[in-house]
Formats: C-alpha cells, sequence, structure tokens
C-alpha cells in the first residue's frame, strides 16, 4: 500500500486543466454550427448564454467539491448529502457520459485526419486510439497530463489563430455575415420565432459545455485550491472562444455551407479564411484534442468507478490500483465498454449523441439538486464558499429546461439514453442489492442443493463486511442505524466513542451507548445487525481515523461520520474519503 500512495500524484494548475479543458474546448469543433443551425446569426448571443449558465455552475461546484474534495463528482455530492441509491443514478449517468465522449470523441477525431490523409479506415483505427489512450493512462496520470498539456496548448494556439485570420478576413472582404442576417429571417419562422429558436439553439449548445463536470472527477489527483482554479479556467475558455468563433463561421461561410459542414465546420471555415496549409493544421489540431478529450473520458472514469466499486456500487474487482496508481480494471473494462458499442452501432452515434446530451446535463442537474440538498440536510459542514441559493436554483433550471429542449429537438434522444441506462442501472443496483437477491433465491432452493451451498457460503462473504460509525450524540444512534440497513449489506457494526477518560467506564457517554444498544436489540431493532462499540481517549480527527481504520481493518470509506463543523482544526480531504451521514 505504501508504495501505491507513494505513486500518486497531485496536479497543478496547468496539468488539470489541460485534462478538463481538452474535453470542454474540443466542443468548439462542432458546437458553433449546432447554434447556427437553430439560431442563425444570433447564434453568438446563445452561446453567452451558456458562458452565464456555466459561471452559475461554477458556484455550485466550487461550494460542494471544496467541501467534499473526493473522485466521484455528482455522485459523491449525493452519497454525502441524501442516499445510496440516488448516488448511483448520477454515477450511472455520469459513466454513460463518459463512454459517448470517449467514443465519439475517438470517432470524429479519425474521420477529421482521414480528411486530410485519406484511405484511413475509421473504425480500426478508432478503435487503436482508444487502446493508446487506455495504455497512456495505466503507465500513470502525470504521463498522461503531460500529454494533455501539449495538446491544450496546440488547441488554444490554433484557436487563436483562427480568430486571427478569420479578423483579418473580415477587414479584407465583404462576407457572408449580411446574407446569413437575411436568411435568419426564415429560420426564425421555421423555429416559430427568435425565442423558441434561442430557447432550441441554447439546449443544443449546451452539447458544448461537457467536460466542465470533470474536473470534480478527478479532484483527489489535484492539489489543494487548484479545482476552483480549473473551473474557472474552463468558463473562460467556453465565454471567450465560443462566441467569437461562431461570429467568424458566420462571416466567413454561407449558412448553405455551414449546414452542409456542421460536423466539421471549422476545416471548412479555416480553409476560407486561411487555405489548404491552414485547414490542414485545424484537422490536426481538431485530431488531437479530440483525443484530448478521450484521454480525459479514461482519467475521470478512473476516479468515478473505484470511488463506486469502493462504496459496492460495482464489483470490488474495479477498486484495484497497480504499481503506478492506476487502475488497470478498470481502463480494461471502459476500453471494451467503447470497443463493443462502437463495433454494435457501426459507427453510427446518433444514439450516442442523444445519450450523451442527456447524460451529462443530467448529471450537472442532479450536482445542482445535491448542492440544494446538502444546505438542508448538512447544515452544519465546514464549507470554504456558499454558493447563493439563487444562482443553485437558476442553474437547475437551466440545465432542466436543457433536457427538455433536447428531447423536444428529437424525441428520440430520451429512448437512446433509456437503451443505454437502464442496463447500467441493473446492474449497479444488482450489486447493492445481491445480499437481498441472494437471500430470496437461497430460501426458495432445497437445504440439501448445491448451488445453495455455494450461494450461501457467498453470502456470508457478502455481509461479512464491517462498517464503522463514530458516534458522540446518543440520539443519531437510531437514525444512524436505519441509514446503514437501508443503504448497505454488511450486518457488522462497530460504534466508535472518543473522549476525555483513560478508562472507559468513567465516560458517561460511552457507558449510556453500551446501554442502549442492548436496549435496542431486545426490543427487536434490527435484531439481525451485529452490533459492537469501541472507546478510544483522543480527539476525533484524521489520526483517529487512521488508527482504527487500521486496527479494525476497515478501508475509510466504510467510516461513517457527522459533518466536519468549522470549530474542527482539519478538512474533509484529510481523513481519507469517509462518508457523512449526518
Amino acid at each position: 500500500m505504501k508504495k501505491v500512495k507513494a505513486a500518486h500524484v497531485r496536479l497543478d494548475e496547468k496539468f488539470a486543466t489541460a485534462i478538463c479543458g481538452n474535453d470542454i474546448l474540443s466542443s468548439t469543433l462542432y458546437v458553433s454550427g449546432i447554434a447556427i443551425i437553430f439560431a442563425g446569426v444570433y447564434a453568438p448571443i446563445v452561446f453567452l448564454l451558456v458562458a452565464l449558465v456555466l459561471y452559475l455552475y461554477k458556484s455550485v461546484y466550487t461550494e460542494v467539491v471544496e467541501a467534499l474534495p473526493v473522485n466521484g463528482g455528482a455522485y459523491n455530492c449525493l452519497l454525502n448529502g441524501t442516499s445510496k441509491s440516488l448516488a448511483a443514478n448520477a454515477g450511472i449517468m455520469t459513466l454513460l457520459s463518459y463512454v459517448a465522449t470517449a467514443v465519439i470523441s475517438a470517432k470524429v477525431a479519425v474521420e477529421y485526419l482521414n480528411s486530410v490523409i485519406g484511405h484511413i479506415p475509421v473504425i480500426p483505427a478508432t478503435i487503436v486510439l482508444l487502446a493508446l489512450f487506455g495504455l497512456l493512462v495505466i503507465g500513470g496520470i502525470k504521463d498522461s497530463a503531460r500529454v494533455a498539456l501539449g495538446i491544450f496548448i496546440f488547441h488554444i494556439v490554433t484557436l487563436f489563430g483562427l480568430l486571427i485570420m478569420g479578423a483579418v478576413f473580415a477587414l479584407n472582404n465583404n462576407g457572408f455575415f449580411i446574407e446569413n442576417l437575411q436568411h435568419t429571417t426564415s429560420i426564425l419562422t421555421n423555429q416559430g420565432g427568435l425565442l423558441k429558436a434561442l430557447l432550441l439553439g441554447f439546449a443544443a449548445s449546451l452539447l458544448g459545455v461537457s467536460g466542465f463536470e470533470s474536473s470534480a472527477n478527478f479532484v483527489e489527483e489535484q492539489q489543494r485550491g487548484v479545482f476552483r482554479k480549473t473551473l474557472r479556467n474552463m468558463l473562460l475558455g467556453v465565454a471567450f472562444f465560443s462566441p467569437l468563433i461562431t461570429l467568424v463561421v458566420l462571416n466567413s461561410l454561407s449558412f448553405e455551407a455551414i449546414s452542409h459542414a456542421k460536423d466539421f465546420l471549422l476545416a471548412d471555415t479555416a480553409y476560407a479564411v486561411g487555405g489548404s496549409i491552414f485547414k490542414t493544421i485545424l484537422a490536426l489540431d481538431a485530431f488531437a484534442v479530440l483525443s484530448g478529450a478521450v484521454l480525459t473520458s479514461f482519467v475521470g472514469v478512473s476516479g468515478l468507478m473505484q470511488r463506486m466499486a469502493a462504496d459496492a456500487c460495482l464489483p470490488n474487482f474495479f477498486s484495484k490500483q497497480n504499481k503506478n496508481g492506476s487502475f488497470s480494471r478498470i481502463i480494461i473494462f471502459f476500453f471494451f465498454l467503447c470497443t463493443s458499442i462502437l463495433l454494435v452501432t457501426n459507427g453510427e452515434l446518433l444514439s450516442l449523441a442523444g445519450m450523451y446530451t442527456i447524460s451529462f446535463l443530467g448529471v450537472m442537474s442532479l450536482f445542482a439538486f445535491g448542492n440544494m440538498i446538502l444546505h438542508e440536510t448538512r447544515t452544519e459542514l465546514k464549507r470554504t464558499y456558499k454558493a447563493p441559493r439563487l444562482f443553485v436554483v437558476i442553474a437547475m433550471l437551466a440545465t432542466t429546461v436543457g433536457i427538455v429542449g433536447n428531447i423536444l429537438i428529437d424525441p428520440n434522444n430520451l429512448l437512446f439514453f433509456a437503451l443505454y441506462f437502464i442496463p447500467c442501472a441493473v446492474v449497479v443496483y444488482g450489486v447493492m442489492n445481491q445480499e437481498m437477491i441472494l437471500k430470496t433465491i437461497i430460501n426458495r432452493l432445497p437445504s440439501d442443493n448445491a448451488l445453495r451451498r455455494a450461494l450461501e457460503w457467498k453470502f456470508k462473504r457478502v455481509i461479512s463486511g464491517r462498517y464503522i460509525i463514530f458516534l458522540r450524540n446518543m440520539h443519531r444512534l437510531f437514525p444512524t442505524i436505519e441509514y446503514l440497513v437501508r443503504n448497505e449489506n454488511n450486518y457488522n457494526l462497530t460504534i466508535v466513542h472518543c473522549g476525555k477518560h483513560e478508562r472507559a467506564q468513567d465516560d458517561k457517554g460511552y457507558q449510556r451507548l453500551k446501554t442502549i444498544i442492548p436496549a435496542l436489540q431486545d426490543a427487536g431493532v434490527h435484531p439481525y445487525l451485529k452490533i459492537d462499540t469501541l472507546y478510544k481517549k483522543a480527539s476525533f480527527g484524521p489520526e483517529i481515523i487512521a488508527q482504527v481504520s487500521e486496527e479494525l481493518e476497515v478501508p475509510k470509506n466504510r467510516i461513517l461520520i457527522g459533518s466536519i463543523h468549522h470549530s474542527h482544526n482539519f478538512d474533509y480531504d484529510q481523513l481519507g474519503g469517509v462518508r457523512i451521514i449526518f
């Protein structure tokens, strides 16, 4: 274990920004065309609205993730604020978002490269690209981040080049903006007016903010204070580049050309303002940055699935690290999942695009919902920042409108999302409720049945794990036991009480605890639970948590505590990933 911890690398601002920035800024390669199709010359206004939504979400994410800086994003937020079941739904949607990001980005990257080189077998090359980035992440996050930084710098330079050439083109040519302004009138008529056009354009263009949630999924790999900076940097990137690049496109190409080349729009824009050489440069940049989005997917899904496996939402098989500190089993599984979906769809990724949009907008909406829940259920939780309640509400409403808008654009989007979500939910809920499932099957089998004996052995292993609860206030005892019964399979519980006395019998609080527990069990309150107690002469904090975790051989994510208050002289991230339940 010590070697694994030694290999753990904390990323600084530039590396962390590069990893998630490649994801969110890769959208500039296709999202301008989407906005123009719906809103015409008003597309830059749409992107300013999108940037406003990101500004609101910056507050939402900053509050929650800095208070609970553990990998998992919306999943971790809801796990510490509500129930495990609701958190699992957020985890599934995040996983689906990463699958869609990886497959779509890899395939479009190969197609951009194919537009320059030609004769590339797109599907096999996409699989090779996925495999290469999977191997890169298995090799360690530090090397992955260095590659991401190189890609990110190249992309920023290329986008600035496009803006400069677009400005020169506008000064020396009449351009197509006036023509596109006139064409916008017919667009508004077809869409049912300006307001509806802006609504649909806004909903479709929210595809361009995917990646904003990625930083929260690998926050444990970032240095303290970096997370807030990654959000700021992503916001600035979207707010600056998306509206300006859309203006360049509107002035450089006719609406007919934009509609024809909306999937590879910036390549044609680069040709219009800079010729064939610049088109080649932009196509290579597109290949690189979309590949960077693939890398982001692998990094983000590693943090998410490891956390879900540690919390028994996924098989424990996925929680093992290699000598480089990477979760190679997760990476291999994710690669095969992406490859299988690519082969099943034969590269026709419209279904994934629908799943993609609803998934990540659902994740962001759930994150805002989790923020509001934490305000109610974890009022005493130590926070470095508190988002204005109005910001949280408007942010949630905005992404909810985005989900509804995407369903209105194409009702099949909801169907495609359900086709992927339901099988994943069956697996996750099967793991979470394996104790109940095994018990039901065992009770239906004859006592001398070989399968029954095998399942009984499995059942004993499932319930043999132990949870630890640090408890001081006795009025929290019954709600805590109820939480454990509702959310976990395990029947063994140790309640730890920290006090100032040398001897346990001198501590009145601990003696009361020792009296209450037998009374609860005699009264038939969850009699199948095996509850024992432990007294420690110590102050509650990172040291005693680490000591008890090692002494009882229980991982820290199975330690349940109350909220960290501002009176505590330590922060949540020093506790090693324990779960807050009250």
